[in-house]
C-alpha cells in the first residue's frame, strides 16, 4: 500500500512481523501525546468542523491525521470501529473519513449502521487501487464520496471540502449533477454500452463477447471514454456516474450501479 501526502512518497510495506514506513513525509509528524490540543469551541459553527479518521495503521493514521491538522483541520482517531462506536456523539459539521476494508467491523458495516440507527454523518470511504464495486457499495451506504489509494493529499482536502459543500450548498451539489451528466453525454451509444459494463465489472473478453466487437476495440472505447469524460481511474468514472445519477442520468447506466 502507498500513500502520497504533501508531494512527498509515503510508503507502507506490509510484512509478515508488522508494517514499517520506508519514508516519511518530509513535513514533521508530531507524536499524538505532544500534539497541541484543539479547542472543542474552534469547531462549532466552522468551516471545517470535525473529521473522525478510523484506521488499523497506526502510521497511516498519524500521517493523514498530520497532514490533516496542518490544512487547519480538528481531527480525532480511532483504531477501529469499535472504538469509534463506543464515543461518537452526532455534532453539527462533523465528517467521517474510514478505511473501506478493516478487521471485525468493516467500514462500510460501520456506515450501514450509522444509517440504521439513525446516525450518519457524511462520510468518505477510502478504498483500494481500481475497486470500483466497494466505491459503489460506499455511496450506496451512505458515503458522500470516497478516495483511491494511494492517497494523494490534494485529493484527501478536495473530497472533504466537497462534502461540507454538498451538505451546505444544494445549488452546488445541482451544478456538479449538471457537469457530470455533461460530461456522460459526449459519450457515443457504443461507449455507454462498454461503459456501463466496465463499471459492474465485466471483463474485455466478456464485454467484447457481449457486444459482438473486438478485444482491441473494447479497450479503445475505454480509452476514449476516460479521456472524453477526464476520469483518471475507474472509481473516478464511478462517481462521474453515481453523481450524474441524482439527474437525467442515462438508463443504462443506473442499471448497471445498481447490479454491482
Amino acid at each position: 500500500m502507498e500513500l502520497y501526502l504533501n508531494e512527498e512518497r509515503f510508503r507502507v510495506s506490509t510484512a509478515k512481523d508488522g508494517r514499517a514506513i520506508d519514508k516519511l513525509l518530509a513535513l514533521p509528524i508530531r507524536p499524538p501525546l505532544v500534539r497541541p490540543a484543539q479547542p472543542v469551541e474552534a469547531t462549532i459553527g466552522s468551516a471545517t468542523g470535525r473529521i473522525y479518521l478510523v484506521d488499523d495503521d497506526d502510521q497511516v493514521r498519524g500521517a493523514i491525521r498530520a497532514v490533516l491538522e496542518d490544512a487547519g483541520r480538528v481531527v480525532e482517531t480511532f483504531s477501529s470501529c469499535e472504538a469509534f462506536l463506543a464515543l461518537f456523539q452526532p455534532e453539527t459539521d462533523a465528517r467521517l473519513l474510514i478505511d473501506a476494508y478493516l478487521p471485525s467491523m468493516s467500514g462500510l458495516e460501520l456506515l450501514q449502521k450509522l444509517r440504521a440507527d439513525g446516525r450518519a454523518l457524511p462520510a468518505i470511504m477510502i478504498t483500494g487501487d481500481s475497486d470500483v464495486s466497494m466505491a459503489v457499495k460506499a455511496v450506496k451506504a451512505g458515503a458522500s464520496d470516497f478516495i483511491e489509494k494511494p492517497v494523494n493529499r490534494d485529493d484527501l482536502i478536495a473530497s472533504i471540502d466537497r462534502t461540507l459543500q454538498q451538505s451546505g450548498d444544494s445549488t452546488k451539489s445541482s451544478q456538479w449533477r449538471d457537469e457530470a451528466v455533461a460530461h456522460l453525454s459526449g459519450l457515443t451509444l457504443r461507449q455507454r454500452e462498454v461503459m456501463d459494463r466496465v463499471l459492474a465489472g465485466h471483463p474485455n473478453k466478456n464485454i467484447a463477447a457481449d457486444l459482438g466487437i473486438s478485444q482491441r476495440t473494447v479497450e479503445n472505447h475505454r480509452a476514449s471514454i476516460m479521456k472524453r469524460t477526464g476520469s483518471k481511474s475507474l472509481p473516478a468514472l464511478a462517481r462521474l456516474a453515481l453523481i450524474a445519477e441524482g439527474r437525467d442520468a442515462p438508463p443504462a447506466t443506473v442499471s448497471s450501479l445498481e447490479e454491482i
